[in-house]
């Protein structure tokens, strides 16, 4: 008899279950997610370019020392691979481990921590600590992200209004860092991840754009945490760089600023 085995997931509004997957027998998919831990590890990512979202995990999987190959999905055609890794939301990013799709970028983040426990911890052990984190990295990309999106892609009163909650949303993560060099304490973590976006895109989007939005005088902890962060050989090194993104911008400036 076949058995039914969800598997976890989330999607950008929050933590749902993953679709449902039919295996037989029950023993063969205990034997399957054991070797997902094991030391023969294969790691897939399935991202589109060049979506920060993706970058993320990309981040992540380099910082923690781990091989991966990565295929490039095309937004306009769902290819049948994304389709079965992620048949429910068929969208990037999917890391897939040993066959096994995890879904969703900051599920990744934490299912890449807590399987490859031996380099540095992205979350704090701290279940308090570890919840504050979750909640900002979820505000980050439910409010912050967007607002930001929005922000450059409006032009004239429409930019002007979005800007006073766009720099709102700036402040309260500005707010974050305390007197700390990153937003997750000391040393990179799972909200640097998270945020990472932030610093990797807004220069290249002021420059395309033409519109200044974090500035070293209204944020500067903001900014310095920004260049601290691309300063990190994982994300330094990973492409495409900043450079190849304003060229990419520059080139789709109609379709990104409309």
């Amino acid at each position: 008899m076949q058995e039914i085995i969800s598997l976890y997931h989330s999607n950008a509004q929050g933590i749902c279950l993953e679709d449902t997957y039919l295996q037989s027998p029950i023993k063969e998919i205990t034997q399957l997610i054991t070797k997902s831990t094991s030391k023969m590890e294969k790691v897939k990512l399935l991202g589109t370019w060049p979506s920060p979202i993706v970058k993320r995990v990309v981040w992540a999987l380099k910082l923690k020392g781990i091989e991966y190959e990565i295929t490039y999905e095309d937004h306009a055609n769902t290819s049948p691979q994304l389709l079965k890794y992620n048949p429910v939301y068929k969208k990037a990013p999917v890391l897939v481990h040993n066959e096994i799709p995890i879904c969703d970028s900051l599920v990744i983040l934490e299912y890449i921590d807590e399987t490859w426990k031996d380099a540095s911890p992205f979350l704090p052990q701290d279940p308090l600590l570890r919840a504050n984190e979750r909640f900002w990295a979820k505000y980050g990309d439910e409010q912050v992200l967007p607002a930001v999106y929005g922000y450059f892609r409006k032009q004239g009163k429409d930019q002007e209004e979005a800007r006073e909650t766009t720099l709102a949303h700036l402040k309260r993560v500005e707010q974050l860092l305390n007197e700390n060099n990153f937003l997750s304490g000391e040393r990179v973590g799972f909200l640097d991840l998270a945020f990472g976006w932030l610093a990797d895109y807004s220069r290249p989007l002021e420059v395309v754009s033409g519109v200044k939005l974090l500035d070293e005088d209204s944020f500067p902890k903001l900014c310095a945490w920004r260049d601290k962060f691309l300063e990190i050989p994982a994300v330094h090194e990973s492409w495409p760089d900043q450079e190849t993104l304003i060229a990419r911008f520059q080139k789709s400036k109609q379709t990104l600023f409309g």
